[in-house]
């Protein structure tokens, strides 16, 4: 027995021991040392690191409005971000596996915005904000295309959001799609055969049986949007007046232009926490809904 187990531990070691390594060294040791650090002072140059214990959490509740700011434009941005991500992706999923001729053509265009880096896809759409709305805006007469749109709190989020699923639903579409090629046929065609129109189809039969997508989807989109930094960086950077500055931005700001990075990293800790919550429970409460075709 014991002869059995080695010899199927060592293809198991081959394999899997190099990745446990490399995720060990890149992501555990890393998350270890920000704990560690977010208990400290340190300004992420000096060799001297004092530790403070609780001291920066208590800085963050009792004397950081700015970080509270920056958690409530990421919680507002997160909600209304995830649901036209997958409005948009599902939207986009549905029709694309229709008849169409032109699918295909089709499924690759709206793929193709989730390829470009967020950076360089936040300084196009900046350039189409500014100089793009703005001649639309001078040919049509249109006030909606001469709005300050990342130059204002409000229309900054939103200009943020369009982006965003502008980026994402393609990814999400992809996944959508291939959840709803294996839907079974025979299930609609009986379906339609009792006189279901589209939208009972769609509310009782197609969605009940995508819900692990719909899963996979929502975690995706959470993730993404919590952690959106790359577009906030190209298109606002956090403004005006940090009215558009995500938590991530925000740590980013803290840590390695403030030189706070215990601060920073205790920042980030928090936020880990929300988040990891937040995803629990919505993977837990998607999971329940699931069901077998």
């Amino acid at each position: 027995m014991g002869n059995k187990k080695m010899a199927r531990l060592g293809p198991q070691l081959v394999f899997v021991g190099p990745v446990l390594i490399f995720f060990t060294i890149i992501m555990i040791i890393p998350f270890l040392l920000g704990m560690y650090y977010s208990f400290t002072d340190w300004n992420g140059v000096a060799g001297t690191v004092t530790w403070v214990g609780f001291k920066n959490f208590q800085q963050i509740f009792t004397n950081d409005p700015d970080f509270w700011k920056s958690f409530w434009f990421t919680t507002r941005f997160t909600l209304v971000g995830v649901v036209l991500t997958n409005i948009v992706g599902f939207a986009l999923a549905y029709f694309l596996t229709k008849g169409l001729k032109l699918r295909n053509v089709l499924r690759t265009v709206f793929f193709m915005p989730n390829v470009i880096g967020g950076l360089l896809l936040g300084f196009i759409w900046q350039f189409i904000f500014i100089k793009g709305f703005s001649t639309l805006g001078d040919l049509t007469g249109w006030s909606f295309f001469n709005l300050p749109w990342l130059g204002d709190a409000a229309t900054g989020f939103w200009g943020i959001t369009i982006v965003f699923v502008w980026q994402s639903a393609g990814y999400l579409m992809v996944v959508y799609i291939s959840s709803l090629t294996n839907v079974p046929t025979e299930v609609m065609e009986a379906a339609e055969i009792d006189g279901a129109n589209r939208w009972q189809m769609l509310k009782n039969i197609i969605i009940p049986l995508i819900m692990p997508a719909v899963t996979i989807c929502l975690f995706l989109a959470i993730s993404w949007a919590f952690k959106m930094f790359d577009l906030n960086l190209s298109l606002t950077k956090g403004g005006p007046f940090k009215s558009t500055e995500s938590v991530a931005m925000n740590v980013y700001v803290e840590a390695f232009q403030n030189n706070r990075y215990g601060l920073g990293t205790a920042k980030s800790l928090l936020f880990f926490l929300v988040v990891a919550i937040i995803t629990i429970f919505q993977v837990r409460l998607t999971k329940s809904k699931e069901v077998e075709a």
